[in-house]
């Protein structure tokens, strides 16, 4: 009896954990071409010498209204140095993101053959952390300065859930969702459950193009905040039920459980002890869980709507 009650609780343990799991593919035949170039070396190096060239190199950085003087108040300024010697510190050698991008573009290609990887071009934006990454089609700008590390000294006026993600480790979560932002087709479900499923399709493509990623990672979440969501699912599930919110069309919702916050807005005591956007998460969920127990491809899943989605999704959470 012992044996097979200890079969018994791995077996419980398995079916309870496992979600659907893309499958580890094999990209080294998937050729990407682009380049990076590191525009903030260039600039905060630059002299009346070899300014001219580094506006040749980067003309799409240097508007009219830029002129020679600015620039050279820029480069001169202590505090931009300051910033700039901090970025170096953490991404002189840029061979680490170059393979994370290389392999995002690989992964991106291989299941959209007709994908091209834009160029890629790093700056440091003055601390700008609502414009971290930039994706126009054939050019990606990414701002260095907002990924020194969590506990930089530079952050310390940033609200912590913002903090939780200036972190080296988050670059190519961030290079991958302004990708699979500009790509994921609009959808017309305006209904809470719709938003929440539309969200969680965008953290389904992060399994598909970063595998080695952890939950953790693509969510944004602190650890603590994490934990505090897979124990509280079913109770977070059952209050979107009993507050008749899932098929609700509030746009106030979004504030509350869908956007980017220190905490998600349930209007109880302990609101703080749960991450921000958990509408997020639980679309995420019921997600996986159509996955789980659908098998389509990759453009199959993106054609699908919400509605199909939610009704068969199974979704079932744990208690």
């Amino acid at each position: 009896m012992r044996f097979a009650g200890i079969i018994f609780v791995v077996l419980m343990i398995f079916f309870s954990c496992s979600k659907k799991k893309q499958p580890t593919i094999d990209v080294s035949k998937t050729t990407v071409d682009f380049y990076v170039k590191r525009f903030e070396v260039d600039f905060y190096n630059a002299n009346h010498e070899n300014l001219p060239k580094v506006k040749v190199k980067y003309p799409y950085l240097f508007p009219t209204a830029f002129t020679d003087s600015i620039s050279f108040a820029k480069i001169e300024d202590p505090q931009e140095q300051e910033l700039f010697a901090e970025v170096q510190k953490v991404f002189k050698d840029f061979s680490e993101i170059d393979n994370q991008l290389t392999s995002l573009f690989k992964h991106i290609k291989y299941y959209n053959p007709t994908f091209q990887p834009p160029n890629v071009v790093t700056l440091q934006t003055n601390l700008d952390y609502e414009s971290k990454v930039i994706y126009v089609d054939s050019l990606l700008l990414i701002s260095l300065d907002v990924y020194l590390g969590k506990n930089h000294k530079f952050y310390s006026d940033f609200p912590k859930y913002i903090k939780e993600n200036n972190t080296k480790e988050h670059l190519i979560v961030d290079v991958a969702e302004a990708i699979i932002g500009k790509k994921t087709p609009f959808s017309n479900n305006r209904t809470f459950v719709g938003k929440m499923i539309h969200e969680g399709k965008k953290i389904a493509l992060l399994d598909w193009y970063l595998p080695a990623v952890s939950e953790k990672e693509k969510l944004g979440y602190a650890q603590e905040k994490l934990d505090w969501a897979v124990e509280n699912e079913a109770q977070i599930w059952a209050y979107f039920i009993e507050e008749q919110l899932l098929f609700s069309t509030d746009t106030n919702l979004n504030k509350r459980f869908l956007e980017s916050a220190p905490f998600s807005k349930f209007y109880r005591e302990q609101d703080d002890l749960s991450p921000g956007k958990i509408g997020v998460w639980m679309g995420w969920n019921i997600v996986q869980s159509y996955l789980k127990h659908n098998e389509v491809s990759l453009q199959e899943f993106l054609k699908l709507d919400e509605t199909t989605i939610f009704d068969k999704s199974k979704y079932k959470p744990k208690k």
